[in-house]
C-alpha cells in the first residue's frame, strides 16, 4: 500500500471495554490511528477472558483489539489518575463507556481534561447518555434496544417479541460516536477546539427507527405494529421461507418490476398480478419454495433481479463467493481471521495481533518521558503493570 491510511498521526485513548468503545477505536485503528488501550492494572477489558478463548484470551478480545496498544494501570491511585491525566494530554480523542461521572470522579471528566487539552475530541458512550432519567442506571444491549423501540418491532406479530442476533445498540453506539469523533476532529480544523460527544446507545437504536416511525410522529399514521407492516413481514413479497432441504431464501421483491423477475425466474408468471393484497400469497409462496432445496432456488435466481438470496448460516460466510471477492475476512498478525471493518483499506498491511495485558506500558510511560528506574518504581508501588513485550495470541 503506497498511501498512508487516513488517520495516520491520530492519537486515540480508550478507555473503554467490552465492545462498543473497542470496537469505536478498533475503525480507527484500522484507518491508521495510534490506539492506546487503557486497562485496569488486575484482570484489563472483561472481555479478555470470555470464552470462547485463544490462547490466554478470548476470540472476540482478539478481533476487536487488534493492532492497538495496551497500558495497565490504576486509576483509583493518585499517580495513575495523573499518568492518565497526562497521556490525555498528549492525546486528540479519547474514548470511555463508563456511567456518567465516573471519570470526572477520577479527575479525568472533559472539563478538566479540556481545560489543559483544548483540542481534545473526548468521546463518552453511555447506555442512556450524559443526562435523563436513566443516566446512572445499568443496562446491556437488549435493555437499549428495547427501551430504543426495536425490540417492539422484532419478530411475528404472535407471541413475544424477537431478542436480535446482534448487539445492535453497543454497535450502534460505536458507530455513532465514530461519527461524531470524526466530525469534532474536522471541526477542529477549523477552531482549534475539539469538543464532548454524548453517544447513548439507546438513542443509536431509537435513530434506527427514523424512517419506520416518520409516518406515525408526522401525525400520518398509526404507530408501526409488529410483523405487520410492509417490512418487518407483513407482506409475502418481502420475507423468509424454507426450502425443500431446510434452508432458507429470502424475498425482498418490494418493486413491481422486482416481484416481475422473481415470478419469471420461479417459473410462476401467473403470481405476477397478486403481489399485493391477496390473502392466499403467503401459502402458496411457501409451499412453492418448499418445493426445491436452496441451491436450486440459488440457481434459478442468479444472475436475476428476484431481489431473492439464500440466508447464509455463520459457518458460510468466510467461505462464500461474496465475502471472498470483498475480502471481508482478514487475518492479523497472531494469524487469527476476523471480519474487515467496511471502512479498512483491503490493500492495507495485516492488522497487528491484539495486546497482552500491559505490554506496552513501558513503551507508552517511556512517551511521557519517565526512564526506567521511574517506571521501575510505579511498577513496584503497584500503580501499573508491566506486561512485557509481544502481543496477547
Amino acid at each position: 500500500m503506497s498511501e498512508p491510511l487516513a488517520l495516520e498521526g491520530l492519537r486515540v485513548l480508550d478507555f473503554s471495554r467490552l465492545l462498543p468503545g473497542p470496537y469505536a477505536s478498533l475503525v480507527l485503528a484500522d484507518l491508521g490511528a495510534d490506539v492506546v488501550k487503557v486497562e485496569a492494572r488486575e484482570g484489563g477489558d472483561y472481555l479478555r477472558f470470555m470464552p470462547p478463548l485463544t490462547g490466554k484470551v478470548s476470540y472476540a478480545f482478539a478481533a476487536l483489539n487488534a493492532g492497538k496498544r495496551s497500558i495497565a494501570l490504576d486509576l483509583k491511585h493518585p499517580d495513575g489518575a495523573k499518568l492518565a491525566f497526562d497521556l490525555a494530554m498528549k492525546a486528540d480523542v479519547l474514548i470511555e463507556s463508563f456511567r456518567p461521572g465516573v471519570m470526572a470522579r477520577l479527575g479525568l471528566g472533559y472539563e478538566a481534561l479540556s481545560a489543559a487539552n483544548p483540542g481534545l475530541v473526548y468521546c463518552a458512550i453511555s447506555g442512556f447518555g450524559q443526562d435523563g432519567p436513566l443516566a446512572d442506571a445499568a443496562g446491556h444491549d437488549l435493555n437499549y434496544a428495547s427501551l430504543g423501540g426495536a425490540i417492539g418491532l422484532a419478530g411475528p406479530a404472535a407471541g413475544a417479541p424477537a431478542v436480535p442476533p446482534i448487539q445492535m445498540a453497543d454497535f450502534g453506539g460505536a458507530l455513532w460516536g465514530l461519527v461524531g469523533i470524526l466530525a469534532a476532529v474536522e471541526r477542529r480544523h477549523k477552531t482549534g477546539r475539539g469538543g464532548f460527544v454524548d453517544i447513548s446507545m439507546t438513542d443509536a437504536v431509537l435513530a434506527y427507527l427514523s424512517a419506520a416511525l416518520a409516518p406515525h410522529l408526522g401525525g400520518g399514521a398509526a404507530p408501526p405494529a409488529r410483523g405487520e407492516d410492509t417490512l418487518t413481514g407483513g407482506q409475502p413479497c418481502y420475507a423468509v421461507y424454507e426450502t425443500a432441504d431446510g434452508g432458507f431464501m429470502a424475498l425482498a421483491a418490494l418493486e413491481p418490476k422486482f416481484w416481475g423477475a422473481f415470478c419469471l425466474a420461479a417459473g410462476r408468471p401467473d403470481l405476477m398480478r397478486r403481489q399485493y393484497g391477496d390473502a392466499r400469497l403467503g401459502a402458496e409462496l411457501e409451499a412453492l419454495f418448499r418445493s426445491r432445496p436452496r441451491a436450486a432456488w440459488e440457481a434459478a435466481f442468479a444472475g436475476t433481479d428476484a431481489c431473492c438470496t439464500p440466508v447464509l448460516g455463520p459457518d458460510e460466510l468466510a467461505a462464500s463467493a461474496l465475502h471472498e471477492a470483498r475480502r471481508n475476512v482478514i487475518t492479523d498478525a497472531a494469524g487469527l481471521r476476523r471480519v474487515r471493518t467496511p471502512v479498512r483499506p483491503v490493500d492495507a498491511p495485516p492488522p497487528g495481533r491484539a495486546p497482552g495485558l500491559g505490554a506496552d506500558t513501558r513503551a507508552v510511560l517511556a512517551e511521557l518521558g519517565l526512564d526506567d528506574a521511574a517506571i521501575d518504581a510505579l511498577v513496584a508501588a503497584k500503580v501499573v503493570t508491566d506486561g512485557g513485550a509481544g502481543g496477547a495470541v
